[in-house]
Parts: C-alpha cells; structure tokens; sequence
C-alpha cells in the first residue's frame, strides 16, 4: 500500500473485544517520511457492529500481466460491491499504516482517526498488566515506556503463510492473526460509522498487486486471508483492487487526455508498478506489476548491515574442542532485523541458544548485547531506531546514526548517506527489474513513460526517485498525495 501521513493517531480497547474510540495523536518515526506504526487490535469474529458475516463476494486484483480497460476512472474495477445495499468503504489496509475513506458530493472523504488525523498506523501492543490492547500511538508509547506486553507490527507481510492460522496464547486468549487482523479492521469500520452514521458492510480493500512474487503459490491464500479478515471484522461484501490502479484515480492520471504514465507506489511491505494510458473518459491500465520490497525491507538491510554486527553477526564461534572456529549462525540476527518475526523470538529455547553462543564467542561482549535484546525484549526498540536513522541519512544529514543507547550507553552505528546508499543498493537494482518488467508487460519502452507518479511513503527514499530518473530521465517525475493516494482512490472507486 502506499504509506499514510505521519504523526498517526492510537486508540486502546480493553481485551478481548472491540477497541474503543479514545485515541491522542503524535508523531512517530517514520520511514522517510511515512509514519512509524502502531495499532490496535480487538475481538475476532464479532467485530464493531456484531454482524455476522454472510458470504462474501471479491473481485481478484488486476491480473499482473493483464490489461484492464477502464470506462471510467470513477468506476474502475467495479468498485461498488455486487448487492451491496449501503454505502461501500474503501480501506487501504497497509503495512505500516491504514486509512479508509467514502464519496461525499463526488470527493473522497477520509475518515478521522482522531482530531486532524487520517491515518492509523498497522501496529499492536497488548499490555499484560492492564489486559487491553493499544493502537496508533499509544501502542507506539507502550513499547518507548517499556511497558509488560507484546507489540507486533508489519503483519500485512504475513498475510499467505502459515502463521496467519496458528493459534498463539495473546492476553489469555487463543487467538489467530486473522482474529487480530480482524479486529484492527473492525476499529477501523466502527470508527468509520460512529463519524458518518451509516452503516459499512461492504468494503472494498487496496492489495499489492504482488503479495509475495509472482506465480508464488501463496499469492492465493494471502488475498485468501485478508479476506477472511476482513470479514472478522463484519463485513459481508469484500472487494480488492489493486493498490496503484486506485493512485492512478486519484493521482491526476486523467489530467492528460492521451498521456502514458507510470504510478510508482512504494509502501511498508511492497512495491507495486501500473503503467496507465489517459482517454477522454477514462484511464486504460495497461499492466500491473510488483515487487516484495517496502520501507521494512530497508529497515531490514541497514539492520543487517550496520547493527547486528554489533550483536555478534559475523564474527566467529570457537570449537568445543581444538582451535578451530566457525561462523556464527546467521539466522536469529536476520529474524531479529525482520519487523514481522521479532514477536517470535522471545523464547527459553532462544535465549539459551545464544547463552551457548556467548560461552564460545570469540567476541562475547557482543553476544551479551544480543542476549539482553532477548532478555529484555528489545527487538522493536533497536528496529524504530533504525528507522530514526533512516530517515536521518536519508535526508542528507551526513552525522546520520543509529541510536543503540537503549540497549548500552553511548553505543551507536554510523549511518552517513554513502553508507545508506550502499545499504539499499540491491534494493534499487530489484526497483530497476520490477519497473523494466512491468514496461514490458506493457508493451511500452522507457522513453514513451511521460509522467511517473510517486506515491506511498518510502517513495520518499531517495534510492526509488534515482532508479526511476536514471530509467526514464525524459519524463515529468511528481509525487501526488504520497501517503492518502491509494485511500483517496479506493473512497472514490468505491462510491461510484
């Protein structure tokens, strides 16, 4: 999805059922300009409004290769749910951040999260002393304050494996994630209705044209599973359609009667690529494409590269018996860089692996700092400060660094923009592929691209806006409503 305005807004409900409506506002760290996230969760199938869920109907997302003639940009996708009685509510569901929206007099209107505020980041925190759990800032606080509980976020990435269905033990519950996806939607329908007074059982929902890659056989039961959150949270109409397809409607793709253009959406989990051509009545989408790469995955490689070396990835491990040494596993410094899998290494069997670990380090300071991240629960802490950092270099600060203070005074890891440059890199070259393959699903060359159109918020990393330049340097490159475009062009396809 393309990543929602900053400084987002929390709510708490008290477990285990619908979130309630308090909510403060503040801004969190963010990914180059995409707020940093938070959310919370609630019940499962009985979600804001307690409808039970009847068959739902879906539309699939635009096929990646496929070319979808639109009459009209107000009704692509055939938005409106098929016997939906009621209004219909676009929500862009995100991995870092979420928002939903409606037509109002032929205008999309978002719905507020909180005074002034739009957007809901996609993040949890269930607080075991309290038993609630936390959404938006508070979650975002709950986690700063080293408050007892379990944040989690990111959890869009998750959406088409396995773990989607397993049950785990969350404030003396059994819950599954589709139960905690579910109950983060029904906030955000029960938000929608308290603001409006209607009633949503219909929504239609942005996806990535790509959950994991194509032709991988998860793509199926990703959009399977946001489905069945979806209708957790009470809706009895489910729609999709593909995120960058509604940019394009609300990103002034019909300016240009004849134009060919291309709508760029770099959100938290995915990168996703429409090359669009402008009639007199509409917008024909030409293809759809993506990529599994988003601000997270930035996060994860300067996570990689410049702070797990200072928890012991890359040095080496002395044999039991002999002088010998040997790498040290790579595994648990990958997961612990991953937003998704940190929740999952709290656990005996981890902390004495490394407890092992430390005892035949050759370097076992370093160890001891990997020990106290799993000790302490600390994963999340070291992932937004090198978020903060990112955001640093990336806006040229040049004594740019990764604030590790939490975990040790005065520990940090320079991060001047060479070095994020270098980070990213293989990023940008997988940026570069996506868009050259998409060009050609399109049938189009570099040099027929007129306009690009950036949204989503780690399009603000300035890796994305260099690949595309250097890849279509004679078109007009604009950023559009980088954090609202997606939302803004469901609300519309959806009321139409």
């Amino acid at each position: 999805m393309g990543q929602a305005a900053e400084g987002s807004t929390g709510v708490t409900a008290t477990a285990p059922v619908a979130a309630t409506a308090s909510g403060t506002a503040a801004g969190a760290a963010s990914a180059a300009g995409a707020a940093a996230d938070t959310a919370t969760v609630a019940g499962a199938a009985t979600a804001a409004g307690g409808a039970k869920v009847a068959d739902a109907t879906t539309a699939g997302a635009t096929k990646v290769a496929g070319a979808a003639t639109v009459a009209d940009a107000a009704t692509v996708g055939a938005a409106k749910a098929a016997g939906a009685a009621g209004p219909v509510l676009g929500v862009d569901f995100g991995t870092s951040n979420s928002a939903a929206g409606y037509l109002v007099e032929g205008q999309p209107r978002l719905i507020e999260m909180a005074p002034g505020e739009v957007t809901l980041p996609s993040t949890f925190f269930f607080d075991f002393e309290s038993r609630e759990t936390l959404l938006g800032e508070p979650a975002n606080q709950a986690l700063l304050n080293g408050d007892e509980g379990r944040f989690m976020r990111a959890l869009k990435r998750v959406l088409g494996t396995p773990l989607m269905h397993e049950k785990r033990q969350l404030l003396n519950r059994q819950v599954t994630f589709v139960e905690i996806i579910g109950g983060f939607l029904a906030e955000i329908k029960a938000r929608a209705e308290r603001e409006t007074g209607l009633r949503f059982d219909a929504v239609l929902s942005g996806r990535p044209v790509v959950f994991h890659g194509v032709d991988d056989p998860r793509e199926a039961q990703a959009e399977a599973d946001l489905r069945a959150c979806y209708e957790a949270a009470g809706f009895a109409q489910v729609r999709f359609m593909a995120e960058p397809e509604a940019a394009a409607i609300a990103s002034g793709a019909l300016e240009r009667a004849g134009e060919t253009g291309l709508i760029v959406d770099i959100g938290g989990g995915t990168s996703d690529f429409s090359v669009f051509r402008t009639g007199e009545t509409g917008v024909e989408i030409l293809a759809n494409h993506g990529v599994r790469i988003g601000g997270t995955d930035f996060d994860r490689s300067l996570s990689i590269d410049h702070v797990m070396p200072l928890l012991g990835r890359g040095s080496q491990l002395r044999k039991v018996l002999g002088d010998e040494t040997t790498p040290m596993p790579q595994q648990i410094f990958n997961d612990l860089a991953t937003w998704e899998k940190i929740p999952f290494l709290y656990t005996p069997s981890n902390r004495r692996a490394v407890q092992d670990m430390q005892r035949l380090a050759c370097a076992p300071d370093r160890l001891a700092r990997l020990l106290a991240v799993l000790e302490d629960e600390l994963g999340h802490d070291l992932a937004f400060a090198v978020e903060r950092g990112k955001i640093a270099a990336n806006a040229g600060a040049g004594d740019a660094r990764i604030d590790l203070g939490i975990l040790e005074r005065g520990l940090d890891a320079g991060l001047p923009p060479v070095a994020l440059a270098q980070s990213l890199a293989p990023h940008g070259q997988a940026l570069h592929r996506g868009v050259t393959e998409t060009l050609a699903l399109a049938g189009r060359r570099a040099d027929e691209i007129e306009r690009v159109i950036y949204v989503g918020g780690s399009s603000l990393m300035n890796v994305v806006p260099q690949v595309m330049r250097a890849l279509m340097p004679g078109a007009e490159h604009v950023y559009r409503d980088v954090f609202t475009a997606v939302t803004d062009g469901l609300a519309i396809a959806a009321g139409r």
